[in-house]
């Protein structure tokens, strides 16, 4: 049997770009567009040109794509301009891009309200539209912004609004769920009625996140007919976001009921990509990248509880609904005050280190792992100082730099500027090392005594010149006189490997120092440096 084709449209470049905070440059929009085309996405939709002086930029120039296809957005054309004369439409039909997808009405209290118009101006906006960009002879698709909700409003208006566009050469309608407040049930209902009027395999869904229900609604929708999906990287857009092709993917994919029926243009193994294209888009908005997202997360395949590692390690799929690695993921066994003997096994195994169950080490190493998280530790979410304080235990690490004394003090000057000021004495091969620096809170200042002065570390300077910290958050564990800080740092080097420490102590300094110690104690030992003498 013969399979139907599902076609994966990304928008993060237009929709996604309407996410607060978000503003994508040049450079930033040709790096996502290239690794959506070597994904294999369909359509990738570049933005608005003529909009704004960087769409207009990133359509000036040639993609030279080379599975995918560029798609330019924008409305149908004003009422008081013919299609021919409208300006927008002209910058839309001159850009670099094979297909155009142009927004407009089909909710009739927005023709009213939004527009100010006519029901007939608006269907006439449409279809004027419409043949002229298939006259241009650019593949056409219209998006019928707010459909569900002009649906549910006026059916026949709605669909007569979708008609305007495929009886005048669309080759896609996109239902649109602007306001993200349709649930499942409705999409599949009101598809099923529109597949009346406008064939499935010309039918597309569009879906917005605000009852966190544009994943389910887009499978209901191809469920019931429909043949495009829209969404994007992360869910990223406007409000509560887009449908996440970072779930849809891998869920037509890897599903039986969507891939004994379906198929998708994305090769298998560029499934396995779907990790590194979801990262990459958070590492250039600069912000961490959500651990629970389904399938790219982080934490995706994580099991903490030590009845469920006992069961993966037997076999994965008693708590794993796909395997990790099919998108480009891994399984973690978290380690905390919950865990049992299996997920410190697991764990020890993970990271090479072979010992048998009954060794007296194990044992010694999980009450070691209680007493500490009993005091503020928490080794969830810090996978070196874990690895350290096991390989500690087990006699793997040796000692590097040794930490005598520090001086941190914190001055304001005249012009009001708080500047702080920290000394470390540190000690490599018996040597007495002086370390000074300056920053803009006591933290800051000593990791800069030591990263700034990483050139006298002797033999350690080579391997520490490109550490750099990346993340530092603090956590007051209780209140009043006796709080205990929790300080966690994330770390970095050119390798691009990623690392987590943690420290605590009732003294921000002092836990701040122990998380930064152990940064440089997990990346000496990892690039193999000899130890201090």
């Amino acid at each position: 049997m013969s399979k139907e084709k599902i076609y994966i449209f990304d928008t993060t470049l237009r929709d996604g770009a309407q996410t607060q905070g978000v503003d994508f440059s040049i450079d930033d929009k040709e790096k996502i567009a290239k690794a959506l085309d070597n994904l294999g996405v369909d359509y990738i939709e570049g933005g608005w040109p003529g909009a704004n002086p960087t769409d207009t930029e990133f359509f000036n120039k040639d993609p030279n794509f080379k599975n995918s296809n560029l798609t330019a957005f924008g409305m149908t054309k004003k009422s008081e301009h013919s299609a021919e004369n409208d300006p927008m439409l002209s910058s839309l039909i001159n850009s670099k891009s094979k297909s155009i997808c142009l927004f407009g009405k089909s909710w009739d209290f927005h023709v009213d309200v939004a527009l100010n118009i006519s029901n007939e101006q608006n269907l006439e906006n449409i279809s004027e539209s419409a043949k002229h960009v298939v006259k241009s002879g650019k593949e056409f698709m219209f998006d019928a912004e707010h459909f569900f909700d002009g649906y549910k409003s006026n059916p026949e208006y709605a669909i007569s609004c979708l008609k305007a566009a495929f009886d005048n050469g669309a080759r896609w309608i996109i239902l649109c769920d602007t306001n993200g407040g349709t649930l499942p049930h409705e999409v599949s209902k009101i598809v099923n009625e529109v597949i009346k009027h406008v064939p499935g395999k010309n039918l597309g869904i569009h879906a917005h996140n605000d009852t966190e229900n544009a994943v389910a609604n887009s499978l209901a929708a191809v469920q019931a007919g429909v043949r495009q999906v829209q969404g994007t990287i992360n869910g990223l857009g406007e409000r509560c976001g887009n449908a996440n092709l970072m779930s849809l993917i891998p869920t037509f994919y890897l599903k039986k009921d969507f891939s004994e029926n379906f198929e998708i243009n994305i090769k298998r193994e560029n499934i396995k990509n779907l990790t590194q294209c979801s990262r990459l888009l958070d590492e250039i908005l600069n912000r961490k990248p959500n651990r629970h997202l389904p399938y790219v997360g982080a934490s995706a395949f994580s099991h903490k509880g030590g009845m469920h590692v006992s069961a993966v390690q037997k076999d994965p799929k008693t708590y794993e609904h796909i395997n990790p690695e099919e998108v480009g993921n891994s399984r973690n066994i978290v380690v905390s005050d919950q865990s049992g003997q299996s997920n410190i096994m697991s764990r020890l195994n993970s990271i090479g280190i072979d010992i048998k169950k009954n060794d007296p080490k194990i044992k010694k190493l999980l009450d070691e792992v209680k007493d500490r998280e009993f005091i503020g530790y928490s080794y969830d979410g810090a996978d070196a100082s874990f690895e350290l304080l096991a390989r500690r235990l087990m006699g793997d690490i040796p000692r590097y730099i040794s930490v005598n004394e520090y001086d941190v003090s914190v001055k304001k000057d005249n012009s009001g500027e708080i500047v702080s000021f920290a000394k470390a004495q540190l000690e490599v091969d018996g040597k007495k090392i002086l370390c000074e620096g300056k920053g803009n809170g006591p933290v800051n200042a000593l990791d800069n005594a030591i990263r700034q002065n990483v050139n006298k570390l002797a033999k350690y300077s080579e391997y520490l010149k490109d550490l750099k910290l990346v993340d530092y958050k603090v956590r007051i564990l209780n209140t009043g006189t006796e709080a205990v800080t929790r300080v966690s740092i994330e770390s970095t080097d050119s390798n691009g490997k990623n690392w987590f420490t943690i420290g605590v102590s009732p003294n921000i300094i002092e836990a701040s120092f122990k998380a930064l110690v152990d940064s440089l104690d997990y990346k000496l030992y990892k690039d193999n440096a000899p130890a201090s003498t």
